[in-house]
């Protein structure tokens, strides 16, 4: 190896940190090993596999932690991955509240905390911020000094050319064009930020349905409509980070939405958005109460696909509901042909499979390709899910690098 300059592919320093990853993310995915449970696995003699491990406990990477008790043959020391060598956190905002968490390098919520903002106005919302990252942070048992990473999420998408938050106009007082450098300003560790969507293929990515998929899109139903898109593996987020926004998309029966910034309806939104829910129902002959739409879509999806069977008028409204649904995937499909389509948010999972099978009947009937559909995989908060996701995925390589 004469020639070669530490830290070049090949060279001894390099060989032991990818054994270290391998053996770091083994731990990560089966929990506590031996150390000859992690030599097989790796392909690493014994005496290599020892070394490694006491390599990385010094470090402070990984931790002694009981024993094989209760199998064949002598006891073994078992390792695991030093859940305080590093913490992450993650935010969750919406017009209504900011939910903040914080999980350790292993992928453990150690802390949460949420933050109601109706009534404090648009100003303040670096003030929010930092106050609903405290709140998780206290909660555990750390400090703000002691987390790597934060990705926040949000409606809409912050233009990387103007750092102005976009497709979001419900949401006060994050569209100032000076908010990053204010947040940047304060924060004490690196900060992204990420579509609220988009985060969610991120969860289902890692620990969810799409774990394995390199070529999927996302349909979001909750408030609005809308989608994320994942190639090779990797979010599209397109130029002005408005990859997704299918609510405006044009589809048969309803309006154009023109001048798209203003509120106005029509489009995908308006055929298969959650208010359609509530207006297929009467249609079919279904009594709907008057209430907020997401709550009502959901109840009344839920119980279609109990009673469909054996009520023809929830077999209707499930029928009619997902003709809208794969109306417009046909259009995304048309233009993407992905490998997998991950239907999310409580108003499409609200249908289970009796609404998926019939989204999929529809879809092969619109659709020249044949993507698989599933039901979301990850149904307690995903955003927040996907943002701690993201932020452990740069922290891991940052601490787990031991070429340095």
């Amino acid at each position: 190896m004469a020639g070669t300059t530490p830290g070049t592919p090949g060279t001894p320093r390099v060989l032991r940190a990818m054994n270290d990853r391998a053996a770091l993310d083994l731990l990560l995915a089966h929990g506590p090993l031996s150390r000859t449970r992690i030599g097989k696995l790796t392909g690493l003699s014994k005496p290599t596999a020892s070394q490694l491990l006491a390599r990385l406990e010094a470090a402070g990477l990984v931790v002694a932690t009981g024993t094989t008790e209760g199998r064949p043959g002598p006891n073994a020391q078992l390792y695991a991955v030093n859940a305080r060598a590093a913490y992450a956190a993650g935010l969750d905002v919406d017009q209504f509240r900011i939910h903040a968490a914080v999980a350790d390098i292993t992928g453990e919520i150690v802390g949460e905390y949420e933050l109601r903002t109706p009534g404090r106005g648009a100003s303040g919302v670096v003030r929010q911020v930092t106050e609903a990252l405290d709140g998780a942070v206290k909660a555990a048992g750390i400090t703000r000094a002691d987390v790597r990473r934060l990705v926040i999420g949000t409606p809409g998408a912050f233009d990387p050319a103007t750092g102005r938050l976009r497709y979001a106009a419900h949401l006060p007082g994050w569209h100032s064009p000076t908010l990053l450098d204010e947040l940047a300003a304060e924060l004490p560790m690196p900060f992204e930020y990420e579509n609220d969507v988009n985060l969610v293929a991120v969860a289902e990515q890692r620990v969810g349905a799409a774990r394995g998929h390199a070529d999927f899109v996302l349909l979001w139903n909750e408030e609005g409509l809308g989608a994320a898109v994942v190639l090779g593996g990797r979010l599209h987020r397109g130029f002005t980070g408005g990859a997704g926004e299918v609510g405006f998309l044009p589809v048969p029966g309803t309006p154009l939405v023109r001048q798209v910034t203003k509120a106005n309806s029509g489009g995908y939104q308006e055929l298969a958005g959650v208010q359609s829910v509530p207006r297929i129902a009467r249609a079919a002959g279904i009594e709907t109460p008057e209430q907020p739409y997401v709550p009502v879509a959901s109840r009344l999806l839920a119980h279609a696909a109990e009673a469909h069977g054996d009520d023809p008028r929830y077999a209707e409204l499930l029928d009619r509901y997902a003709e809208r649904v794969a109306t417009g995937l046909a259009s995304i499909v048309a233009v993407l042909d992905p490998e997998l389509i991950v239907l999310s948010g409580d108003v499409l999972v609200a249908g289970g499979e009796a609404l998926r099978a019939r989204v999929q009947s529809e879809l092969a009937d619109l659709a020249a390709s044949r993507p698989r559909l599933v039901l979301a995989a990850v149904p307690v908060r995903p955003v927040l899910r996907g943002a701690l996701e993201s932020a452990l995925a740069v922290t891991r390589d940052e601490v787990f690098d031991t070429s340095r």
